[in-house]
């Protein structure tokens, strides 16, 4: 009796929704070098809908032109601790041609204690 084993495909499929939202961006978006929007188009596009919303940030990388930030967020965290976050995780998946979309998620927490 020979042992027969089957090959199956597979996939499985993770998906999350959420509203459409104008312009259509999140918390930031990374820009690659050779992207198809610049930096410029991409402020342009986010001024439209959101004006004055978004700092645009030009990026010394051999990869990523800029990033663009949603304003708001940057009063949470220090901009240039912000910057390195995303340019740490977001190198890890850009090239020179793409515009990554990210949403960030930021819980802050605070404790502070009083005399009595």
């Amino acid at each position: 009796m020979k042992n027969v084993v089957e090959n199956k495909k597979r996939a499985e499929i993770t998906m999350s929704m959420s509203e459409f939202e104008i312009p259509p961006m999140q918390d930031a978006l990374i820009v690659g070098k050779n992207a198809p929007i610049g930096p410029e188009a991409a402020r342009r596009m986010v001024d439209i809908v959101s004006p004055n919303q978004y700092e645009i940030i030009t990026i010394d990388h051999p990869i990523i032109e800029a990033i663009v930030i949603r304003k708001t967020i940057m009063n949470m965290i220090e901009k240039d601790k912000l910057v390195k976050i995303i340019l740490d995780e977001g190198e890890k998946v850009v090239d020179v041609s793409t515009i990554i979309k990210v949403q960030l998620n930021i819980v802050l927490h605070v404790s502070k204690s009083v005399d009595l």
